[in-house]
């Protein structure tokens, strides 16, 4: 029963769910959704850690692949 409360308090807490939503899902996909949010947030810790040693990659904005911006900053009266 404790796994069960585990389970909750991290979709509660990572997760952003409520008591009442975890409570509600069915078991097996209580279950996939705990070992998905896990996955999510090791492959962020891992890109982290790449960043922050040097090993991530890095985007260099080009004529290509910049957001288009059509009259964004143009002020109409």
């Amino acid at each position: 029963m404790e796994n069960v409360y585990e389970q909750f308090f991290f979709l509660q807490y990572s997760g952003g769910w409520s008591f009442v939503e975890a409570y509600n899902l069915p078991v097996g996909l209580r279950t996939w959704f705990v070992e998905r949010l896990v996955k999510q947030i090791e492959t962020e810790n891992q890109a982290m850690e790449n960043a922050s040693s040097g090993r991530g990659s890095a985007q260099t904005l080009t004529s290509q692949n910049q957001p288009h911006r059509e009259g964004h900053y143009s002020k109409k009266y």
